[in-house]
């Protein structure tokens, strides 16, 4: 069951959380940054195919497609297909998302709700009031939900450009603000951008989503089962005249996400062992469902799901709205509207406006108590690259308008998010300018992070080593059988040279399931701590993996020049297995399920552990650090 170092295969360099979990927040962000490029590629592609053939764009996508059975069928264009049918993964993507964010994210500190719901909703109230003030007392007030929803894909794609210098707790910011908005603007579809509602039909899509809100709290699992019912509540909303896509937003609320627990891990690995011992189709089926019940199912759909919204439906949704022809005459005719201007100017100056001021207000409110995780630079820079509103935007543009309205429409979305790009880039620069000192704290800010780990450090109980009263404290939960735990002992060797200013805490946490030896490890170098040489065992353990048995343990406390009686009697008497139960209690509550897994000031370390990803999250603790008192 041992492994060397060399032969950790290919998760070597990461930390369990992103091997087991993948990181979600860290998956999203990248799939959102790749997806901004095929976004940007598709609306780029519509533009060009539109100028070159108007006629065949338009009738391409006015094709009707009709899915019919029996009697009963729905006939639609293929842009209505895109827009109210693949748009519907979409929207199941961000339900996703947004529950995730409240059950394993930022939002799971229920306190932190108000300040990302506030800067949401003045995100889109202020840009809501701009596009009305252009266009009061007109009939094209009535688009005014075109100008509150920012597209999530495109602003974190281009932030990840322009805003390279900005903090990473400012992307948590602003996705944590953005899937307020794109709940909101889901709703606002529903209630206002429906027409000839039918009331039976809607009864009938209440009726279906209840049996799947009883059948999600009786715990059934299924994917099949909350398929059928989904597609046919979509249908029934369909024909309600309410817009089905808001189904999917909805079935994503409802799927929960959790860490991977441990005793999850460990029926995996049993059910797993099994079918090594005897690989029949039954264990393997076995295998394969006690592995993916260790994922939450959340977690499993966002894998599946999320590349194919970000690389395939969103594209072609851009593909099939964004074509509009561009002269001088339809240029100039869109400025001069308040359609396009009401958008434009609600969009770039409305939306920071809206951000920052709700973030200020409700610090000012709380007397400091909630405050945005990063500086108030960082909070200006999220507010105007919010400002990049495509998506929805366009989506409900096409609900609203048509002919000459949609097209000013179009043009005042993707001139808005021309301009937000740009300003976002000025911001960037300009916060480049300030001192050294101010633009730390006005991109870092002051704020409290949300602490991931459960037991606090206790120089009294815990294994330390650096001073301490370091500013910077980094635990691991760690294995002494587990090769990646090898693999890091060098790394943080490394760090600790480089950094005098870091502590570093071990805590135990042996994985028996698949490391036989790892429990009997745990408990020589708590019996070598009662000799004062925890630290020279912990190294030693480390060093030699592959040889963990008690005659090879019982040789190490000669080797260190230990009283190998007193240490032998007290491997076979079970001293410091309570010590290590507390530990591994400790990482439960901390949701802790592999090794190894490291905290820097409290925060889970999500990355690599490498030598370069772990002193940049030393040297962003260290500065947070700095800053507060």
């Amino acid at each position: 069951m041992t492994e060397s170092r060399d032969e950790a295969g290919p998760f070597a360099g990461r930390t369990a959380w992103a091997r087991s979990l993948r990181t979600p927040l860290r998956e999203f962000l990248r799939t959102e940054t790749g997806g901004a490029v095929f976004l940007l590629a598709a609306t780029l592609a519509a533009l060009a195919w539109a100028n070159i053939d108007a006629s065949s764009y338009e009738g391409m996508w006015g094709t009707k497609a009709s899915i019919r059975v029996g009697d009963a069928g729905i006939t639609r264009d293929l842009r209505d297909w895109v827009n109210g049918g693949l748009m519907t993964i979409f929207f199941f993507v961000v339900g996703l998302e947004a529950r995730r964010e409240y059950d394993m994210g930022e939002l799971r500190d229920r306190r932190r709700v108000a300040l990302p719901l506030a800067a949401g909703l003045g995100g889109m109230m202020i840009p809501i009031a701009v596009y009305l003030a252009f266009n009061a007392g007109r009939s094209t007030a009535h688009g005014w939900g075109i100008a509150m929803s920012t597209d999530t894909a495109f602003a974190l794609g281009v932030l990840a450009l322009v805003g390279r210098n900005f903090p990473s707790r400012l992307r948590v910011y602003l996705l944590t603000a953005t899937v307020v908005d794109d709940v909101v603007a889901l709703a606002v579809i529903g209630v206002f951008y429906s027409e000839d509602v039918s009331p039976p039909a809607l009864l009938a899509a209440l009726a279906i989503f209840a049996v799947i809100v009883l059948i999600r709290a009786a715990g059934i699992r299924q994917f099949g089962v909350y398929l059928i019912l989904g597609v046919a509540t979509w249908g029934a909303l369909e024909s309600s005249g309410v817009e089905p896509i808001v189904i999917g937003l909805a079935m994503g609320l409802l799927t929960y996400a959790h860490p991977a627990a441990r005793t999850d891990l460990e029926r995996a690995t049993e059910v797993f062992r099994l079918f090594r011992e005897q690989p029949t189709p039954e264990y393997a089926r076995s295998a394969q469902t006690g592995v993916a019940a260790a994922i939450s199912p959340n977690e499993r759909l966002q894998l599946v799901i999320h590349p194919w919204t970000s690389y395939v439906i969103v594209p072609l949704f851009a593909l099939a709205n964004a074509g509009i022809t561009i002269s001088g005459g339809v240029l100039g005719r869109a400025f001069a509207s308040p359609v396009t201007l009401g958008i434009l100017v609600g969009y770039v100056v409305g939306k920071p406006i809206g951000l920052l001021g709700a973030s200020w207000l409700v610090t000012k409110f709380s007397r400091g108590r909630l405050r945005p995780p990063v500086g108030w630079a960082a909070v200006g820079g999220g507010g105007t690259i919010a400002g990049i509103g495509f998506t929805v935007a366009l989506l409900i543009a096409t609900l609203t308008f048509t002919g000459p309205r949609l097209e000013e429409a179009k043009i005042g979305i993707l001139s808005a998010a021309l301009c937000a790009t740009i300003v976002t880039w000025v911001v960037v620069r300009l916060t480049g300018l300030l001192p050294p000192k101010t633009r730390l704290r006005a991109l870092l800010g002051t704020s409290e992070t949300i602490i991931d780990l459960a037991a606090p450090v206790d120089p009294e109980r815990d294994h330390v080593r650096g001073p301490a009263r370091a500013p910077v404290t980094v635990v691991e939960y760690g294995d002494f059988e587990c090769p990646y735990c090898g693999q890091a002992e060098d790394v943080i060797r490394e760090l600790l040279a480089g950094h005098g200013d870091v502590r570093y805490v071990w805590r135990h946490l042996p994985l028996t399931d698949v490391h036989p030896q790892a429990q009997m490890a745990a408990q020589a170098a708590e019996a070598a701590a009662e000799q004062g040489a925890f630290w020279e065992m912990h190294d030693l353990l480390l060093e030699r993996q592959d040889a963990l048995q008690p005659k090879d343990l019982v040789r190490y406390a000669g080797e260190l020049g230990l009283d190998v009686d007193r240490f032998r009697a007290d491997l076979r008497t079970g001293l410091g297995t309570d010590r290590i139960a507390e530990d591994v209690d400790s990482a439960d509550l901390s949701s802790v399920s592999g090794t190894p897994t490291f905290f820097v000031n409290g925060r889970r370390h999500m990355g690599a552990y490498d030598i370069a990803d772990l002193t940049a999250a030393v040297k962003t603790a260290r500065k947070s650090a700095a800053l507060r008192p």
